[in-house]
């Protein structure tokens, strides 16, 4: 994938219209200063709020204190109804029908907001909004109204369990998030058996996608962007009727650790590109098998990351650097030494100077838990520590810069 905003682009292009390629030069324009509590340089239009969303979250995961000016920031871009639209340049202007909200932003910020704390207010109206644009199916698209596809579910999932919610009790008509994710999971006799499509096609039918397969996992499994490793069914035990959830993130866990096998990476999406490595959707590859408990198989592919992604990453920006942070937690790797770089010291790079009177405070407190963690671990055996934060996407999560395109 390439981190969220080439699908939050590709979505926008389905939605109003818009001409501009995902492979547009990102650089905002010379007259357009960007706010200075905005993580990244990139032209933020189509992902200013996810891309600060996991860059926040990422943050917090691994124990570092975001600007005050950068969290302040994301709060900001909520409209009045609780939804948030990619960027606002003007936040004292209303949000009115011209706006373009989408559930994807609202559902990351909901995710960073809820995990920083001290911002109820903000996340309970944006998680009254998800409510209200919930399809009859139980799932949701990309924008308000819009088919219900795996990878806007998942995320929305993620963001009502980080919220306090208990998705399988977020019902329109009868149905659950859950019960959506079950109609976009592939039958055990379909080719991609156990895989999750991103939407039906025209006819009806599904096709298997890995990166909505990792979004689909996540989102079956109840977590969200910065999930840790898991206790699920292991993938070796294949394909399975899915009638529940678990079943279903088991199943596509399975067909994830298949496709992975070869490369240890999955390939691009994007037409014209089949044969290059889609580092964000990897990313969240080994988020999902982490979270479903394939931590040995998620391992291989961070392996693959860590020789391999820094290159995009630092093209791609905060998203890219979360998305990986994201990964090293999962697996319990430790992004401060991700391949020889510090993925925490790139992504602060990449935001605001943190101000004199917060500099030091998150690493303090970072520290006064790992001293308890140290003094606890005479109770017990710590099999995994968390130490970073997504999505992830994009799904991602999970929602991430998932390459999809919106079917017709």
């Amino acid at each position: 994938m390439n981190v969220r905003r080439s699908a939050a682009v590709l979505a926008a292009v389905a939605v109003i219209g818009a001409a501009a390629p995902a492979a547009a030069d990102p650089s905002p324009s010379p007259s357009r200063a960007l706010p200075s509590a905005l993580y990244g340089d990139g032209d933020p239009q189509y992902d200013g709020v996810w891309r600060q969303s996991l860059a926040l979250l990422a943050q917090h995961t691994v124990g570092v204190e975001p600007p005050e000016p950068a969290v302040d920031w994301l709060a900001g871009q909520q409209c009045a109804d609780g939804s948030f639209a990619p960027y606002r340049a003007d936040t004292a202007k209303a949000c009115d029908a011209k706006t373009t909200v989408d559930t994807n932003q609202t559902a990351a910020a909901v995710q960073a907001l809820a995990a920083l704390g001290g911002h109820d207010d903000v996340t309970a109206k944006a998680v009254d909004w998800l409510k209200s644009v919930q399809n009859e199916d139980g799932g949701w698209g990309y924008t308000a109204g819009g088919a219900s596809d795996t990878n806007s579910t998942s995320v929305v999932i993620g963001a009502l369990a980080a919220a306090g919610e208990n998705p399988a009790d977020v019902r329109k008509d009868g149905e659950s998030p859950y019960d959506a994710l079950l109609t976009l999971a592939l039958p055990c006799d379909a080719e991609g058996a156990g895989a999750f499509a991103f939407q039906p096609d025209k006819k009806g039918e599904l096709a298997a996608n890995a990166d909505a397969t990792a979004a689909g996992v996540l989102g079956a499994l109840g977590k969200g962007l910065a999930a840790g490793p898991g206790k699920g069914a292991k993938p070796e035990a294949g394909c399975e009727k899915a009638e529940t959830p678990g079943q279903a993130a088991a199943n596509g866990a399975a067909h994830l650790t298949s496709v992975l096998a070869g490369d240890g990476h999955l390939t691009s999406a994007l037409a014209g590109a089949e044969d290059q490595p889609d580092h964000g959707n990897t990313a969240d590859a080994v988020v999902a098998l982490a979270a479903q408990g394939a931590v040995e198989p998620a391992r291989k592919s961070l392996a693959w990351l860590e020789e391999n992604a820094a290159d995009w990453a630092a093209r791609s920006g905060p998203a890219a650097y979360a998305q990986l942070i994201f990964a090293a937690h999962a697996t319990g790797a430790d992004p401060r030494d991700f391949g020889g770089a510090d993925l925490v010291e790139q992504l602060t790079a990449t935001g605001p100077a943190v101000p004199a009177d917060q500099d030091g405070k998150g690493e303090k407190d970072q520290e006064e838990k790992d001293e308890k963690d140290e003094k606890g671990s005479a109770f017990g055996v710590w099999w995994f520590v968390g130490v970073c934060l997504v999505a992830g996407a994009g799904i991602g999560f999970l929602i991430s810069g998932r390459a999809k395109r919106q079917q017709p």
